[in-house]
């Protein structure tokens, strides 16, 4: 078998073996096929597709690049929920610790950003010393001990998808549905996760642009979750403006802090109470998600949601201190409050040119191994359905570059649109 003629074929529109795939996928991660040659199958998956079946093969072979865990000797049920990415989405680091303080034990396993997308590990790392490189047998004694890990994907578990993500991420294949899913999958089997929560997100701001890609995204993943025998349900969100208000790292990880404090944006909120919600039934800790909700509202009332935050963050070597006050997060050299020109009816906020403004502010990588400024992003004012006037603020800029800062305000004003006519709040959830 050779790398060129499973490129050639996929290119071709003729559906791969289960061995062809297993073969590939071998070869890159020891690295006998070259980055060129994963390039060149990664865009071919892009342009021509896969079957469920090839989708399913290429997400086993992933898991199975590595070790794969079995969690059942550690905790009785480890829940998992992952969301495909968006902009202003800090949403594991409010609710893991909520579902972890309901008692259930969450293994979580994280990505860094990708293209426009912020990403889980890159905003846990403003907090100082936190560490997300954690050893296999560290992730089982935390989960074990502290009934939380929230860590990148450790080197042994699924090591072809950790090159063929950061491949993605530069060789514009981001966008691929099974290249989403098998990563998303492949991680979640890898890592031992005996129920699954996904939140897949649609809109101008996520991967999938429309509903029916983000369902399609979901029916696929739920079904490679089935055949893997993991309890798995997605759930389907709207991703047409940033969620919450903050956009970049430090930002969204106090955003994400002062929520588990009960002070976080009405949206983001919402949002992280619904997620929560499906994750303790999925995890049989409610019968059903007017009992988990209650749950889930308690742990923020009551401080055992940010009690777990704590601990999680102490951990994994990060100073808790931060958590106590935010104060301590690196700040921008430059904040600016940009205000409306005009009165009307907010119609949109572009969450994409949001996310890639707060890329080119530094928030996010142009390339593989690019540093990442922790302090800039932008905090959002208004939201989709707001009435503005004229001089009323509509977003801050945080920013260490003065000419960045100049581009960055050019560029969110124009993801901002008016309507005369009232408008309607987005849905949160569509199904």
């Amino acid at each position: 078998m050779r790398a060129v003629d499973i490129i050639t074929k996929k290119r071709d529109k003729i559906e791969l073996t289960a061995e062809e795939i297993q073969f590939f996928v071998h070869g890159y991660t020891n690295g006998d096929i070259p980055d060129y040659q994963a390039s060149a199958f990664a865009m071919a998956v892009m342009l021509n597709d896969m079957t469920a079946q090839e989708t399913t093969d290429l997400t086993l072979a992933m898991a199975n690049s590595g070790q794969v865990l079995d969690l059942s000797k550690i905790v009785d049920l480890a829940v998992d929920k992952h969301s495909s990415g968006g902009v202003g989405d800090k949403t594991s680091i409010a609710v893991m610790p909520m579902v972890a303080a309901c008692g259930l034990s969450v293994g979580k396993m994280s990505g860094r950003g990708l293209g426009f997308s912020g990403g889980t590990l890159d905003k846990l790392e403003s907090i100082k010393g936190y560490r997300v490189d954690l050893s296999t047998d560290e992730f089982k004694k935390q989960l074990k001990e502290k009934g939380i890990v929230l860590t990148g994907q450790s080197l042994d578990l699924a090591p072809a998808d950790g090159k063929f993500y950061a491949l993605r991420d530069v060789t514009g294949t981001v966008p691929s549905l099974p290249l989403i899913a098998s990563s998303i999958m492949s991680k979640k089997i890898a890592a031992g996760a005996q129920a699954i929560v996904l939140d897949v997100k649609t809109g101008n701001g996520a991967f999938m642009e429309t509903l029916d890609e983000a369902r399609k995204l979901a029916n696929l993943m739920v079904d490679i979750g089935r055949l893997a025998g993991r309890k798995t349900v997605a759930l389907l969100s709207d991703m047409n403006q940033p969620l919450g208000e903050a956009v970049g790292n430090a930002l969204e990880t106090i955003e994400a802090i002062n929520t588990l404090k009960g002070n976080g944006p009405a949206d983001f909120v919402e949002h992280c109470l619904h997620v929560a919600s499906h994750v303790l039934v999925l995890g049989n800790k409610a019968k059903d998600l007017d009992e988990a909700r209650k749950m889930a509202e308690k742990s923020i009332a009551d401080g055992s949601a940010l009690e777990k935050l704590r601990v999680l963050v102490d951990a994994q070597g990060g100073d808790v201190s931060y958590v106590d006050d935010t104060s301590k997060f690196e700040r921008a050299k430059f904040v600016e409050e940009v205000k409306s020109a005009r009165s009307g009816n907010i119609s949109q906020i572009h969450a994409r040119g949001v996310g890639e403004a707060a890329v080119n502010l530094g928030a996010g990588r142009a390339k593989k191994g690019d540093p990442i400024d922790y302090a800039v992003g932008f905090i959002i004012r208004k939201k989709v359905g707001d009435v503005v006037k004229s001089g009323d603020v509509l977003f801050e800029i945080h920013a260490n570059d003065k000419a960045k800062l100049e581009e960055a305000r050019e560029s969110v004003l124009s993801a901002f649109q008016f309507s005369e006519q009232s408008v309607a709040p987005l849905p949160l959830f569509y199904e």
